[in-house]
């Protein structure tokens, strides 16, 4: 047993409590496959890996790790969803992570199947609805999360969840190193969870054009919310498109939008049945956010450019705040033991504050 196990790790089979998040275009099977060899748990980004390519991502994983557990990540409103349940149960995935998620009936048959469902939330009412619905472990978000985030921060928001749940919970939103992991821990958390730290590493496909701009943010205070580009509160590295979008009057980000939409529809396959159903589906949950379901195309494609495309300048970068701590692109390996090495100095140092030695 490794400093720092917790239940965490029994139950998604990890050797230390930290998680590597699904990132959409960012987490492929080989920073997922790295964050496992080095003793984390990952998640593969399903809601955009192609739909032909999603099992063969999954057992890649597998073959580079001697079949060490990891996770997958999933949006219920993209079009293969059944498939990626279908694949989670016939590869016996060890968690499932995902934001606006599944039913009672779908979290039912994920759990008869001994998976782990892992839902992300930035609210106390989100935690207990997630609870509500079968969730077996929460993780939070904090405002200082990269991408899609809430409005409390992490100080706050976890000690909240934590007291108010009797599951595990994990830690996200402004971790990087090991005194966050400690803290996280102190808090009552069993564990964190990290995607910007997991983004600006070697193991990380993300071109090197884009990794630059994510050093080169420096200020913290400058990685801020915005709600242009699908209607939700994002966290991003302030870059000329986003600064278009500020200008641009609702007509144009609406059309750029419909554009996106299109784009979004003709590359996942996404039948017009289907984007009819989810249209329908908004119109009848609340009229107001049928652009904002439209608007929601905007996202996977304009990360598309920046972390796939290598084109930064014409995209977005979800970024924690965290980004403008970290100085160098180290590799999964030296992140976590990095993290653990100073987790154990700090405990240690706590663990000194009083006694004797400490005063001579």
């Amino acid at each position: 047993m490794s400093d720092f196990h917790t239940p965490l790790c029994d139950l998604l089979g990890s050797r230390y409590p930290i998680v590597q998040t699904g990132m959409g275009w960012v987490t492929g099977s080989d920073l997922v496959a790295a964050t496992a060899n080095a003793g984390g748990f990952g998640f593969l980004a399903g809601a955009t890996i192609a739909a032909d390519r999603i099992e063969a991502e999954i057992v890649r994983v597998r073959e580079l790790t001697g079949d060490k557990p990891f996770g997958l990540n999933f949006h219920m409103f993209q079009p293969n969803a059944a498939q990626l349940l279908d694949l989670a149960v016939k590869h016996r995935i060890r968690a499932v992570s995902y934001g606006r998620g599944p039913d009672k009936k779908v979290i039912g048959r994920l759990r008869d199947a001994g998976i782990v469902c892992m839902p992300t939330v930035g609210a106390l009412k989100h935690a207990r609805k997630a609870i509500e619905m079968g969730a077996n472990v929460i993780t939070i978000q904090g405002s200082e999360g990269g991408g899609h985030t809430g409005s409390v921060p992490t100080t706050v928001l976890l000690p909240q969840v934590v007291d108010a749940v009797k599951v595990p919970v994990v830690a996200a939103g402004g971790f990087f190193d090991g005194r966050g992991l400690l803290a996280a821990l102190a808090y009552g958390a069993q564990g964190i969870a990290m995607g910007t730290r997991f983004l600006m590493t070697t193991d990380s496909k993300v071109p090197a054009v884009t990794l630059e701009c994510y050093l080169a943010a420096r200020e913290a205070e400058k990685i801020q919310i915005s709600h242009l580009v699908d209607g939700m509160p994002q966290r991003m590295i302030p870059n000329a498109y986003l600064a278009m979008l500020e200008k641009a009057s609702p007509l144009r980000r609406l059309r750029i939008a419909l554009n996106l939409a299109l784009q979004y529809k003709s590359q996942t396959g996404m039948t017009s049945a289907h984007a009819l159903k989810v249209l329908w589906q908004s119109l009848r949950d609340d009229a107001g956010s049928v652009a904002q379901t439209v608007m929601a195309a905007n996202a996977p494609m304009l990360l598309q450019r920046a972390m796939i495309e290598g084109k930064p300048a014409e995209g977005v970068m979800a970024a924690g705040q965290v980004a403008a701590l970290i100085n160098r692109v180290d590799s999964c390996q030296e992140v976590i033991e990095g993290i653990i090495a100073q987790a154990r100095e700090r405990r240690d140092a706590l663990l000194a504050i009083g006694t004797e030695e400490n005063h001579v």
